[in-house]
Formats: C-alpha cells, sequence, structure tokens
C-alpha cells in the first residue's frame, strides 16, 4: 500500500476529527478528507488552516499535512517553532546551503532538507524535542536508552586482601 490504515478505528477517527474541525474554521481540502474506512484515512491536504484550529497546533500522527504560504523564511520559521512538539521537519530547496540555514533555525528533533519529514534508518537517532518524545531511539542512541550500563566483576577464587 502507499497510504497504509492507522493504529486503529480511533486514531482514524481521531485524524478526521482534526480535518473537519479545520474545515468548519474555513480550511480548504485540497486532496482526501472525508470519513474513514476503519483504520484507513485517506491521504489529505489542507490550506487555509489557521491557529484557531486545533490542527494547527496538534501532533497529527495520520496522513495528513497542511500547506501554508509565507512571505519570508523568517516568517516560516517563527510558525514552524510556534508548537509544542518539535519531533520532524523538511524544506525542499534548490540551494542547499539555504536549506542548512533553516535546519539551524527549526527547532526539531529531525530536520531533512530535500527529502519527506518522515525517514528512519537503524543507524540514526530518531527523536524529538520539546513536547515530542522521550529521549532517542536508533544507532548508539537507542542502546544507550533502552540499557543501563552495569560492571561486573567475576574470579574463580576468592580475592586475597592484605589485611
Amino acid at each position: 500500500t502507499v497510504v497504509g490504515p492507522l493504529i486503529g478505528e480511533g486514531a482514524a477517527q481521531r485524524v478526521a476529527g482534526l480535518v473537519d474541525d479545520a474545515v468548519a474554521g474555513g480550511a480548504v481540502v485540497h486532496c482526501g478528507g472525508g470519513r474513514p474506512d476503519g483504520a484507513l484515512y485517506p491521504a489529505t491536504v489542507l490550506s487555509g488552516v489557521t491557529p484557531q484550529q486545533r490542527i494547527y497546533g496538534e501532533e497529527i500522527f495520520g496522513p495528513v499535512t497542511t500547506v501554508h504560504g509565507y512571505d519570508s523564511v523568517d516568517e516560516a520559521i517563527a510558525v514552524m517553532n510556534d508548537t509544542p512538539y518539535g519531533l520532524t521537519a523538511g524544506v525542499i530547496t534548490e540551494d542547499t546551503g539555504r536549506g542548512w540555514a533553516v535546519a539551524q533555525r527549526v527547532n526539531t528533533g529531525i530536520f531533512h532538507i530535500n527529502d519527506q519529514s518522515v525517514d528512519d534508518a537503524p543507524q540514526a537517532p530518531f527523536g524529538g524535542v520539546k513536547d515530542s518524545g522521550y529521549g532517542r531511539f536508533g544507532g548508539r542512541d537507542g542502546i544507550e536508552a533502552f540499557t543501563d550500563t552495569r560492571w561486573v566483576t567475576f574470579r574463580d577464587r576468592h580475592k586475597t586482601f592484605p589485611f
């Protein structure tokens, strides 16, 4: 499948509720939307989303994206950082140096330049900042997040002490 199911029907209903709230507040559906089919929700693109709509400030965790227009890079970065969350973000640009400059100013645990914002690799430290996540998964960071380091010594016989 290109877009598979969410974790369950409740998750799909939650995503539908976010989209419905946005549309009721004036957002425009460019594709997708509608009612879920069990745990499936169609890939959806919205514009005209405002800070008054739940979808503007809540993590969606579903196949929905919002498209915003900006007059400057500074304005776009301010909006990207105006959230209690910080899992992942990305930018598509012809100028990778400019993309790097944006990445340095966006407060997320993961940032992709000229790639989708949902990506994972087993050696990469996956995780967010602010209210997005509890540490890092993957690679050395994942090992450290899920293990406790111990020092255990072992001798065949009792050690001899000088006292």
